[in-house]
């Protein structure tokens, strides 16, 4: 291995010579206090820059690794502070392009495993991107002498070893993260589909900015629905969301979707001060929605669709341009197909259609004239027949009111139990159910995708880039994934197309529950890491829901 006095003469024999002599730097190089392996060097400096990592020996106390959930937390916190004081101790902007900029991922408001900070049994490492600097497509030397002799070591000495750390910050970090994971693990028990602790800051800053808002009310859990958890490292009261059906009520603007949307983020942990930390939902809670024009292969609605226009199969419904109702029995069936426990729905972003049919409408259209099944019909039977909840945000309709286990209601951002009211109002104000009896309802059978439908092949070569956490770039197609609410990183959307990439080169045979097994046990035993050909920290986790939603989406897939 070379010493960095090796790497700082190669970089000034390498100034002014053309940029692609930076290739020559590929490998490692032994630091006072670290290691720093140059995997990748970029084409030029307006390229993605290039990929080194850093390792050290780590020498973190016990404690701070003790369990998987203090693990993936510490990474977290240390991914933070890199990012930080990069920020602070990089000058950046030393050339073209972006010459000089020393860049990780960076975090939002959720503690993810991740690919950026890694720990192995004596020592660690972290994985970040460094814009090699050039003058127009000339090396400058001395330049990347500051940026790698002088900036780099500055910011590792700053954020990644113990001794750089306030302990406090950092332990609570952690014992909040495990805390998080604990009372998610004990939902079940608890017979509950969902948390919010008391004192939750549920309001966001902006639509863009997802830190607490300033000022925000603290959430307060009615007396009829409040539970005590016991956790490793405190203990918590908050309103308990039983399983079952679930109402969330209330007038405009008083907060119904905040709750919603804080129970959909809830399958991730928040770090602390964000407000949320303790706001847990069933792992596998799904977010539905309507999504007109998405693209559908196959999906079985009939449980919600009984036929189409022109004898179209409604248990094999395919489209590239799927209306609100169509969409929302696809998001609904292909969710459950690919495990969701609890169904999460705002009726302001639903067909109303797919939700509601009232009686005049039924009066003027005969239920044999209507080929939609209301989800109103098929809420209870999901729940006692095959135990998926549903949490849903309703102000318009009250045909729901009567099929609820628990109604709570929102006034001026504070829960009120409205349980017995909603009951009474149910029995004063009968509803109807439909006149033609649907059949029972059952779960979708798993379908078999076809890998070699996964094309990722653009050009000459092999194409897969996330855009944000809205699109992944896969071959030929942009997979279009605005409408699912429940992806918060860029990076989830790279180890996504990591995945489908892999699969692309599989034969064809296998179920999609069996494929999704398949992925899931091994990022649990391998590491998220695991994914990659060549290290690199830009993957964040993602759960199989998210997963299977961009297979589905992708237009040139084709299932058996």
């Amino acid at each position: 291995m070379k010493t960095s006095e090796q790497l700082k003469g190669q970089l000034l024999h390498l100034d002014g010579k053309s940029y692609g002599a930076y290739k020559s730097l590929r490998g490692a190089y032994a630091f006072p206090s670290f290691e720093l392996w140059i995997d990748h060097v970029q084409g030029d400096p307006f390229a993605s820059p290039s990929h080194m990592r850093v390792k050290w020996p780590h020498r973190y106390p016990e404690w701070a690794l003790r369990t998987v959930s203090r693990r993936i937390a510490l990474c977290d916190y240390l991914t933070r502070q890199f990012v930080a004081r990069s920020a602070q101790l990089s000058k950046g902007n030393r050339g073209s392009g972006r010459s000089g900029a020393i860049l990780m991922a960076q975090p939002g408001q959720e503690v993810l495993e991740r690919t950026t900070v890694i720990f192995h049994e004596a020592e660690a490492e972290a994985r970040f991107q460094l814009g090699l600097p050039a003058f127009g497509r000339r090396i400058a030397g001395r330049e990347a002498v500051a940026v790698l002799l002088e900036e780099l070591p500055a910011i590792v000495a700053r954020s990644l070893p113990f001794a750089a750390q306030e302990e406090g910050p950092l332990r609570e970090h952690l014992l909040t993260n495990e805390d998080a994971d604990a009372l998610r693990a004990q939902l079940d028990e608890m017979g509950l589909a969902a948390f919010i602790a008391d004192g939750a800051i549920l309001p966001r800053a902006s639509g863009v900015d997802q830190r607490p808002l300033a000022g925000g009310i603290p959430f307060e859990s009615p007396p009829s629905l409040r539970v005590e958890a016991k956790l490793p490292n405190r203990t918590l009261t908050g309103l308990g969301i039983p399983k079952g059906v679930t109402l969330i009520v209330g007038g405009g603007f008083h907060g119904k979707s905040t709750l919603l949307r804080a129970i959909a983020l809830g399958v991730y942990n928040h770090l602390p001060g964000d407000g949320r930390e303790f706001v847990v939902s069933q792992p596998l809670a799904a977010q539905i929605r309507a999504e007109d024009g998405r693209f559908v292969a196959q999906a079985d609605i009939s449980p919600f669709i009984s036929h189409l226009p022109g004898g179209k199969p409604a248990h094999q419904f395919s489209t590239a341009n799927a209306s609100g109702s169509t969409s929302q029995a696809a998001n609904l069936v292909e969710a459950l197909e690919a495990g969701a426990t609890a169904l999460l729905i705002d009726e302001d972003t639903s067909a109303t259609n797919f939700m509601i049919r009232d009686e005049r409408m039924r009066a003027l259209i005969p239920d044999e004239l209507e080929p939609i099944q209301p989800f109103v019909y098929r809420v209870r039977e999901l729940f006692e027949a095959h135990s998926v909840s549903t949490v849903l945000v309703i102000g318009g309709s009250g045909q729901y009111l009567g099929l609820a286990d628990t109604v709570v209601g929102m006034q001026h951002y504070r829960p009120v139990d409205l349980t017995v009211r909603a009951q009474e109002v149910a029995r004063t104000f009968p509803q109807q159910g439909s006149s033609t009896t649907p059949l029972p309802l059952a779960l979708p059978q798993s379908r078999r995708p076809r890998g070699s439908s996964l094309n990722a092949q653009k050009g000459k070569g092999e194409k897969v880039r996330a855009l944000g956490t809205r699109v992944l770039q896969f071959g030929q197609y942009d997979i279009e994934l605005g409408a699912v609410g429940q992806l918060v990183e860029e990076g989830q959307l790279h180890a996504i197309g990591q995945v489908l990439q892999r699969w692309s080169h599989r034969p064809d045979g296998g179920s999609l529950a069996n494929w999704l097994d398949e992925i899931m046990g091994e990022l649990d035993a391998n590491g998220l890491h695991a994914l990659q050909p060549q290290p690199e920290g830009a993957l964040s986790a993602f759960r199989r829901l998210e997963l299977a939603a961009a297979l589905n989406r992708l237009r040139s897939l084709k299932v058996d």
